[in-house]
């Protein structure tokens, strides 16, 4: 029925809330470990994983195609596990990359700065500086990683449908609310709508799959929309004849869609390391 997916600070419990939720919707549980093996499978090896995965890319990381890869891959893997429907999926830009369905609700667990500490140096057995470094390091690696490679502020509330605060309530009461709210607000006309939406994302990431791991051209931040029976393409690109190459490989995997350009041609660009 719903696709629920959470972000959270560290510290603030929200594993916890988001498996009580799972669990009281009977819905599949998607964790950490679990997009993690999953983006390795896709083909996204796992020696360079730690460069990407819900952190800040360091300078020369942002730089390589090893970025945009991991970017394709992990978009993937949100996509295939939300095509599934009915599941809990926690961090990994699922809230952003999944926002345009319409079954589709996110969640932000917060808690106070104190109760943070106080749970960091019981779980880390540290003492107060320790669990302060460890918390402050661990906010600056996600806002950097969502705004690396989302272009937002995660803890913008206006990108969530709710912000619960584990201070102030227990587990349990923070599920509630967020069971309640998912068996409130989606219909079977947004369930509807949502399964035709994803087909289109997945089949827009199937082809920037194909065109950059499949075919290797040389489009740099490549990613394409469909909307209405029309594919778009967007990126930059060196030559319009790989943009030409491009269109005609997507026109033809995709000849019920009307294909078009919307790359950029510059010139000499080199954006990556090679």
């Amino acid at each position: 029925m719903a696709i629920v997916t959470f972000s959270r600070q560290l510290a603030s419990f929200g594993d916890e809330v988001s498996r009580i939720v799972a669990e009281k919707l009977g819905y599949d549980y998607v964790s950490r470990d679990d997009l993690e093996r999953k983006i390795v499978e896709l083909g996204f090896p796992f020696e360079k994983l730690h460069k990407y995965d819900e952190k800040t890319p360091g300078f020369f990381a942002s730089l390589t195609k090893d970025r945009d890869e991991y970017l394709d891959y992990l978009q993937t893997a949100i996509l295939e596990t939300a095509s599934k429907n009915n599941c809990v999926i926690v961090g990994r830009g699922s809230s952003v990359i999944l926002s345009d369905l319409e079954n589709h609700l996110s969640f932000r667990i917060i808690a106070s700065e104190n109760d943070r500490i106080r749970r960091a140096m019981d779980f880390l057995q540290a003492d107060e500086k320790q669990a302060k470094k460890r918390l402050a390091a661990a906010d600056k690696q996600k806002l950097g990683f969502y705004k690396s490679f989302f272009d937002v502020q995660i803890d913008d509330p206006s990108l969530h449908h709710a912000i619960l605060n584990t201070t102030l309530l227990d587990f349990h009461s923070a599920a509630d609310m967020i069971c309640a709210a998912v068996n409130s607000v989606i219909t079977a006309k947004k369930e509807a709508s949502a399964k035709v939406r994803i087909e289109e994302l997945l089949i827009c990431q199937r082809i920037v799959n194909m065109l950059i791991l499949e075919y290797g051209l040389n489009i740099n931040f490549l990613r394409a929309t469909a909307r209405g029976g029309k594919v778009t393409l967007h990126g930059v690109a060196d030559s319009s004849a790989i943009v030409e190459r491009a269109l005609m490989i997507t026109q033809a995997e995709l000849p019920e869609y009307k294909v078009e350009s919307a790359v950029n041609v510059v010139q000499d660009f080199k954006a990556y390391q090679q």
